[in-house]
């Protein structure tokens, strides 16, 4: 049999937003907002360009719209430098048109988190401005991490700390002083320490849920408070995470206290409201501290991003997450792609053990087969789960873009970072014609390869075979099956080595990671195939690098 699509349809949004826990299952689409949609044609994203493309967000299956950061900021790292955090960047419009973005998703349905950046400001922040113009001793000084330096003269940054994007994480002023930055030098670190600093952030909060915002997004929620002391790294081990050096200060447990504060004030406000984190952790248990009952309700699950497409290793990690997750009552998180690493079409398309940054195009058919294959078994999953946008296009990372080109901050340090992810955020393809294939009449901030004419969603609109229309039915099964994302165990099924099975009520999924087609029970009625299946006398063919759903009902 070939693959099949069901003729499910949506369910209405409406009845899905009434739901108190709809976040526990809930499919979130994140938005990069300046390679989504330009509406004024200068050649960069904006909240207007994202308003006029809401229904297709809601065509598309998805129950929330997460925004990457477009607040007021001079864009020294995309935006997570921020000036003001309650106005709206001109590059992206204004309040207005924040406002106008967050009732038209309401009334379709659709529910909007925002990016919250606490760790950190831009250096154009009113507060560390005065700071650096009053010079020592000013008070403002104590709401980021300014010291002294060591040396005869204190020309010596205060301690070894490097900075994640490369380099010292101190930068010395002109009055001789120092401060911290565990990113750019354009972003000095808050001091969590002082009183003002969570004074502000509440009423940040506050601000952006009489908006009526669902949700944050909690940029490095593991950083915001630091190590005592500010200790030197020299007397401690530092933790390999994700391929990057961080330092072992980072997920301290006074954390915690910060956001227990925050849930109190969402609590306040009705609409069931969220919280979810981008906290790099270790290990899936340390991920887990954040979403117990009092603090937040999900943390994204770097460890399963990061995990090659390979069966066993994909089964410990969903093991690992589900039991980590249990005793805290919290849903797990899925996801394969977002806006810091190389997409998962690519990733795929290259061999394992390359990191979540890749320089190489690889076999993109190859890739391409297993990101549709890894998507459905992401979909089958307990859970939560986050798509990142274009990834419903199969778009590959941009691998070959001329140095002229780049954008990334961290490509032109030099270090730290290797600086490679504008082959992700390069603005994606709706229709097969125009300067920007209809992402605006103005070209866009990135060049867009050619060939990504016939991946447009225009493209792909109505064909059974495309990636766009796997991704529609895949959401519609699962919204049609709330079963599917609910709960917080599978049920896993022998099956040979490299691939995966496990039921879930009346609901099976395969998945071959292998190199070679297999042979399994089929399992029931065929829902939906990544790739071709063919059934024979109660067995299916499942080719390599496939994902099938079943229904034993």
């Amino acid at each position: 049999m070939s693959q099949q699509h069901s003729a499910l349809a949506p369910a209405p949004h409406s009845a899905e937003a009434k739901r108190s826990d709809w976040w526990r299952d809930a499919v979130i689409y994140q938005v990069y907002p300046r390679s989504f949609a330009d509406s004024n044609s200068d050649g960069m994203g904006d909240l207007e360009g994202i308003r006029t493309r809401l229904p297709y967000l809601r065509d598309l299956g998805v129950d929330a719209v997460w925004l990457s950061p477009f607040y007021a900021s001079p864009q020294a790292d995309a935006g997570y430098d921020v000036a003001d955090y309650r106005a709206v960047d001109p590059m992206f419009g204004n309040l207005l048109d924040a406002d106008a973005l967050i009732r038209d998703a309401r009334g379709l349905g659709l529910r909007i988190i925002v990016d919250l950046v606490p760790n950190h400001s831009s250096d154009q922040h009113e507060w560390f401005k005065r700071a650096v113009a009053e010079g020592p001793g000013s008070p403002l000084r104590d709401r980021y991490h300014f010291r002294p330096g060591k040396g005869e003269n204190g020309e010596l940054p205060p301690n070894d700390w490097e900075s994640i994007f490369g380099g010292p994480a101190w930068t010395r002023v002109e009055d001789g002083e120092w401060y911290l930055h565990l990113f750019a030098p354009e972003q000095p670190d808050f001091n969590w320490d002082h009183p003002a600093v969570g004074d502000e952030f509440r009423s940040i909060l506050r601000f952006w849920l009489d908006m009526g915002v669902d949700g944050f997004r909690i940029d490095v929620a593991h950083g915001l408070v630091k190590a005592e002391g500010l200790p030197d790294l020299g007397s401690h081990d530092q933790v390999k995470l994700l391929g990057n050096d961080v330092m072992p200060f980072f997920d301290q447990d006074g954390v915690h206290e910060i956001y227990r504060q925050w849930r109190l004030i969402l609590d306040e406000y009705s609409g069931e409201r969220i919280f979810v984190a981008e906290a790099w952790t270790p290990t899936v248990e340390r991920t887990a501290n954040y979403v117990r009952p009092d603090e937040l309700h999900q943390a994204f699950n770097f460890q399963y991003l990061s995990t090659a497409w390979d069966a066993e290793e994909l089964r410990g990690v969903i093991d690992r997450t589900l039991e980590a997750m249990r005793p805290v009552g919290a849903p797990a998180t899925w996801v394969l792609s977002n806006h810091d690493v190389t997409r998962h079409a690519t990733r795929f398309a290259n061999p394992p053990g390359l990191g979540t940054q890749i320089r190489t195009a690889g076999d993109r058919e190859l890739g391409l087969r297993r990101a549709r294959a890894a998507t459905l078994l992401m979909l089958a999953l307990p859970g939560s789960a986050y798509i990142y946008q274009g990834e419903e296009l199969g778009l590959p990372d941009v691998v070959d873009l001329a140095d002229e080109d780049r954008q990334d901050p961290a490509y032109f340090r030099g270090a730290g970072q290797d600086g490679f992810r504008d082959g992700c955020r390069v603005p994606i393809p709706w229709t097969r014609e125009g300067s920007s294939y209809g992402f605006g009449a103005g070209g866009s901030w990135l060049p867009q390869p050619s060939e990504w004419a016939e991946l447009s969603v225009e493209a792909q609109t109505g064909d059974p075979g495309s990636t766009l229309e796997l991704y529609r039915e895949a959401l519609a099964v699962r919204r049609a099956r709330p079963d599917l994302g609910a709960g917080d165990a599978v049920e896993w099924l022998r099956a040979p080595e490299g691939v995966l099975a496990f039921r879930r009520g009346d609901f099976v999924c395969v998945a071959n990671t292998g190199g070679e087609s297999v042979t399994t029970p089929a399992y029931g009625r065929l829902l939906l195939a990544s790739g071709e299946v063919a059934e024979v006398d109660g067995d299916a063919k499942v080719p390599a690098d496939t994902t099938v759903w079943w229904t034993t009902a």
